[in-house]
Order: structure tokens, then C-alpha cells, then sequence
């Protein structure tokens, strides 16, 4: 299975950087072939404009669809797009990895989304849902809040972990044919002792291998059918 990573946390100590080393080396002990976009490492540049593009459509205004539609036809994408571009195309996971900022995503993460899920690419032509252009991947964010659990059941500070993550999941992941595997979900690790540190990233390592497990009976069953 190829496994692409995207992981947008600017500190290498951090518990989110934690859960991404075991979900790579989980990963990549069990013979799959893990690619990391580690966009703080990378210096991505999130801002979604001009910089785009090798090639212009329209020199006087830029509608930033019809854009990435002409250089999607023609190859037409800036070198470091089009990069992440084949990652996302050969990957069969996708795993999202960050914490969440003011109910979101951190804004470098955003404009990778913004920049790479580019029409052309990962959807349009009424490719979207399911006829989307990532039908047949999968996709799951692995997030850390900075609140605990109980601020996100839905009765307290903030709406329910689903709902928080439902323009991630809904807006971007299916809209663009993916199948949604539940986020694991780690609450305000910095208020966790080692014991319970230890016990999440147990259970990260868990869903890798639950993960892979299904991939392996998917696998099967379409040997199977034919």
C-alpha cells in the first residue's frame, strides 16, 4: 500500500510529531511504502495565487479555476505543486496529520489543500463525491486538540470532534472521492501523564494495523472476484 503523510506541526517534539513516527514506522514495518510531506521542514508556501502556475492562461485576471484547469490539461503546475501533486495521485492512504488551531486546520496545511486539490486534479468535470477523482483511496486525519475530550462532546466549549472536523472530512476528503476512515483523535496531550501518552500512541499503531488489515482482506477479496 502507498501511504502519503502530510503532517503540518512546526515543532519536532510535539505529541503530533509523535503519532507521526509511529504511524510511518508502523507503516513502513509492514512492507507499505510511506511517502511524508512534512510541510514545515519543506518551508511550503501555503499562499495561493500566480506562483501556482509554469504557465498562463489569462494574463490580465486570474480565475484561479480556469487556471488550474489550463495547466492541469497541460502540465502547466510550478515544480513543487506538481510534487505534491503525483504524491496525492500514486498514494492509496491518506493521512492528514495536525493539531487543530481555532477549530481548523493550521493555515500552512489549508494551503496545501488549496494549492494542490486543484481543479483539473482533484476534482471537476463533475468528478466530485462519489464519482470523485480519489475514489478508491482512503483518507483519515490523526489530529491533538489543545482542550480536553470534554470540550468536545458537544456539550461544553465546542460542538462535537465530528462536527469540528466536518468541513476537513466532508468539504475536501469526500467531496473529492475519498472514503473517510474516523479520526484518532488525541486530547490536550499536554495534559496527559507518559502512562497515557504511551497508551495513545499504542492505540495510533493499533489503527495502522487495523488499517493494513483491511487492505490486505480488500486486496483478497478482489483476487477473489476474479
Amino acid at each position: 500500500m502507498q501511504v502519503f503523510v502530510v503532517y503540518a506541526h512546526h515543532e519536532p517534539t510535539s505529541f503530533s510529531a509523535a503519532l507521526r513516527n509511529v504511524a510511518v514506522d508502523a507503516f513502513a514495518s509492514g512492507g507499505h511504502r510511506v511517502v511524508v510531506s512534512d510541510l514545515h521542514a519543506m518551508r511550503f508556501d501555503p499562499v495561493s495565487d500566480r506562483r501556482n502556475f509554469a504557465i498562463v492562461f489569462d494574463e490580465w485576471r486570474l480565475d484561479q479555476q480556469r487556471e488550474e484547469k489550463h495547466a492541469s490539461a497541460r502540465g502547466g503546475f510550478a515544480p513543487d505543486i506538481a510534487a505534491e501533486m503525483e504524491k496525492l495521485a500514486r498514494c492509496e492512504l491518506l493521512l492528514l496529520h495536525f493539531p487543530i488551531w481555532w477549530l481548523g486546520m493550521p493555515a500552512i496545511l489549508k494551503g496545501w489543500v488549496d494549492r494542490v486539490f486543484a481543479a483539473g486534479v482533484a476534482y471537476g468535470g463533475g468528478r466530485y463525491f462519489g464519482t470523485g477523482v480519489m475514489r478508491g483511496k482512503r483518507a483519515m486525519c490523526v489530529v491533538t486538540t489543545g482542550g480536553p475530550a470534554s470540550d468536545y462532546d458537544g456539550s461544553g466549549k465546542y460542538d462535537t470532534i465530528e462536527r469540528v472536523l466536518y468541513p476537513i472530512h466532508r468539504g475536501i476528503l469526500e467531496f473529492t472521492g475519498f472514503t473517510l476512515l474516523p479520526p484518532l483523535v488525541a486530547y490536550a496531550p499536554q495534559r496527559m501523564s507518559e502512562a497515557e501518552k504511551a497508551q495513545t500512541l499504542r492505540r495510533m499503531r493499533a489503527r495502522v494495523g487495523a488499517i493494513a488489515k483491511t487492505e490486505t482482506e480488500g486486496s483478497l477479496a478482489a483476487c477473489e472476484r476474479h
